[in-house]
């Protein structure tokens, strides 16, 4: 990619329609074949697959890579790949392939983007329960769509906005947030370093046990 639409967006943007380009035509075909089947489990073909791509603000030259399928079991799933000169890293919930690409390409974080590489790193690096949402307003697109009474006030009473705090004398960027994971809220603080590294300092259980969980 040539660099374009590296604008700094808040929040959700990164994994919803802004800012992404539709891959098409011999491109699409082309990707496809490279990829499929995805995980020797998911068919896609040229037809039904819908490939979209887009620049992320902390990389210079890596475009991060959306397929979805509607013909899939399950019609919420996306599948994601970063790309960096044509070489696929898929992001399968574990951090390895994020810090090899954060080595290779390299990752540049600054003030100004590291509350999104820390959405972009909470949602693709997960537990066993799923991402690690990091959640900031009720219009986000990954909250659930329709949560029980007792969850929506709880996301309600505790929701805002992530807050980058400044560096510690490490050079280290500290930040805070609400996270969402599984049926719990959390308030927790993070330390991440330049290289991309993210430590989680601590956190605070807001509600826990909530009857409405994470997708």
């Amino acid at each position: 990619g040539n660099g374009r639409n590296r604008r700094n967006h808040k929040g959700t943007d990164m994994y919803i329609d802004n800012n992404w380009t539709a891959v098409q035509g011999e491109e699409l075909s082309g990707f496809l074949d490279q990829i499929n089947p995805i995980d020797n489990k998911y068919k896609i073909s040229a037809q039904s697959t819908q490939v979209h791509w887009r620049m992320l603000p902390f990389y210079e030259n890596v475009a991060l890579i959306r397929v979805h399928d509607p013909a899939w079991l399950n019609p919420n799933l996306n599948i994601y790949f970063l790309t960096e000169e044509g070489e696929l890293f898929r992001l399968n919930g574990t951090s390895p392939p994020i810090h090899e690409i954060n080595a290779k390409a390299p990752v540049k974080i600054t003030e100004e983007n590291v509350l999104d590489y820390l959405r972009f790193f909470c949602f693709f690096v997960r537990g066993e329960d799923g991402p690690f949402l990091i959640i900031e307003s009720m219009e986000d697109p990954w909250l659930p769509k329709d949560p029980d009474p007792k969850t929506r006030i709880a996301l309600e009473n505790t929701i805002r906005p992530a807050s980058f705090e400044g560096k510690n004398d490490q050079g280290h960027f500290m930040c805070n947030a609400v996270v969402y994971y599984s049926n719990a809220l959390f308030l927790a603080n993070f330390a991440i370093q330049p290289n991309g590294m993210i430590e989680m300092i601590d956190d605070e259980p807001v509600a826990t046990d909530l009857p409405t969980r994470v997708d």
